[in-house]
């Protein structure tokens, strides 16, 4: 018998038994697998490999890391859409309200039973005048706990909690010159052009002939305490998309001076000549990721706060101010609790988030929603194209997909917001973190661990001469 038909008789006759391993092997197992692909995934913040961002902290942050917590998140979203049994929605919600403390004299429906999931009453909505909004600057975008504040050092990072940094530009993104944005379709709006010019002008926000004929420069800021550079299009054919800016009827808007059309046709001219030939003008050289540079007597500013999950879920305007874009990172679903936001680095820029960018009275302003554990999704209102927490294989670290928000006013290049206006929400806790541009006066008027509400005052410029 040839050695291949003893193997083959001992293949077939030889009994097998089979033995139940413990579950808590495969589980082990999973998690094993899980780590290593979490550690592997490392947040390179620019094309050159500088700021290579890891997941970093004690053995509790690195069991965090090994949990399929994007899936689990997921399956979470799914039951909380689960409706409800009628008779059973005033007695789950009671139950839920009393455990993590939610005020139901304030929710827009007293009917507990118009609440169909626990989804639903997550995103509740409030009933009006439930939010007084305070006449300042700064007011809180969402009902939380502040758990941190301060401003931004030149060396671009910005305080987690005390002891633990990130940077800003993991945080925001690094402007790529051949990063591709979706341009966002908005509504037509009657007499856009009259109300946006006195949305400008009573809340003292810019709006030159560059922004009016289709610049592109970014608006995040630079640390640099440098005079901005004037900005122009790097695209020639702007000059001719948009008609200088007119009030009513053919009245020139007093507050922009109409350019010499010479001038307009050299700089096109020149801008198409080093587009040809591949070469960035000097002002491109000169803006940094951030996009522009911080006005002289001004400094870059920073507060974080918590939605605890009996929070008010959705998140609304903090000042009078346009968004230009925004940015959608698709990161991890690390929980953003004070306790792991105390031990894991780098929290904020490894989980999803979106960063929306833009300008108000003082120059630069950013606010970016951050996911979590549980919060499959962040929608913004404006934004229908927006998908968070998506299916499928994850872009690599650190990228984003980006899009501009310039067809929502022709005068502002961005969709104007006033203060307390509601922007979007979360589907459960989450944290907002708020980045912008103030002088140097700029005080706060909340404090680490106080609990703020929607529309209540978070800052303020002492002598504004302009308030």
């Amino acid at each position: 018998m040839y050695p291949s038909e003893k193997l083959s008789n001992a293949w077939r006759n030889t009994p097998t038994k089979w033995y139940p391993l413990p579950w808590f092997i495969g589980a082990l197992l999973l998690v094993v697998l899980q780590y290593r692909r979490t550690a592997a995934r490392e947040v390179i913040v620019d094309e050159d490999g500088h700021e290579v961002v890891r997941l970093k902290g004690p053995w509790q942050v690195h069991i965090l890391g090994a949990l399929p917590l994007r899936n689990l998140s997921r399956f979470w979203g799914w039951v909380n859409s689960l409706e409800l049994p009628v008779w059973f929605r005033p007695y789950g919600f009671r139950v839920f309200a009393w455990t993590f403390g939610c005020n139901l004299d304030e929710i827009e429906h007293a009917d507990l039973r118009a609440y169909a999931s626990l989804g639903d009453f997550f995103y509740r909505r409030l009933r009006p005048g439930a939010r007084p909004v305070d006449p300042a600057p700064l007011v809180s975008p969402a009902d939380g706990t502040i758990l941190h504040f301060g401003t931004i050092t030149d060396h671009r990072c910005v305080e987690q909690v005390k002891g633990i940094t990130y940077s800003l530009d993991a945080l925001l993104g690094v402007d790529r010159g051949a990063h591709k944005a979706v341009v966002i379709d908005f509504p037509a709006r009657d007499l856009e052009v009259v109300d946006d010019e006195e949305f400008a002008n009573v809340n003292g926000i810019d709006y030159t002939l560059s922004q009016l004929i289709g610049s592109a420069t970014p608006s995040t800021p630079d640390s640099d305490d440098a005079e901005r550079p004037p900005e122009f299009p790097t695209d020639p054919e702007a000059y001719t998309r948009h008609a200088p800016p007119q009030k009513y009827g053919e009245r020139i808007d007093a507050s922009v001076v109409e350019p010499d059309k010479s001038v307009l046709e050299t700089v096109a001219e020149h801008v198409s000549v080093a587009k040809e030939m591949g070469v960035q003008t000097a002002l491109q050289r000169r803006l940094s990721v951030s996009g522009r540079h911080v006005k002289p007597g001004n400094t870059l500013f920073f507060t974080v706060i918590y939605l605890a999950p009996g929070d008010y879920h959705r998140f609304h305007s903090p000042t009078a101010w346009v968004v230009e874009k925004r940015r959608h990172f698709q990161g991890e679903l690390f929980s953003v609790s004070p306790y792991v936001a105390k031990r894991l680095e780098n929290l904020f820029v490894l989980n999803e988030r979106v960063a929306l960018l833009g300008r108000w009275r003082y120059g630069f302003f950013s606010m970016v929603p951050v996911g979590a554990t549980n919060v499959g999704s962040i929608k913004i209102n404006f934004d229908e194209a927006l998908r968070t927490n998506v299916r499928g294989r994850p872009p690599p670290p650190g990228t984003y997909t980006e899009a501009v928000y310039s067809r929502a006013s022709s005068v502002l290049n961005g969709q104007p917001l006033s203060p307390a206006q509601e922007m979007g929400g979360f589907c459960l806790g989450s944290t907002i973190v708020l980045i912008f541009e103030a002088p140097k006066t700029f005080e706060f008027t909340a404090h680490a661990g106080h609990k703020v509400r929607v529309g209540q005052k978070m800052g303020d410029v002492p002598h504004d001469k302009d308030q």
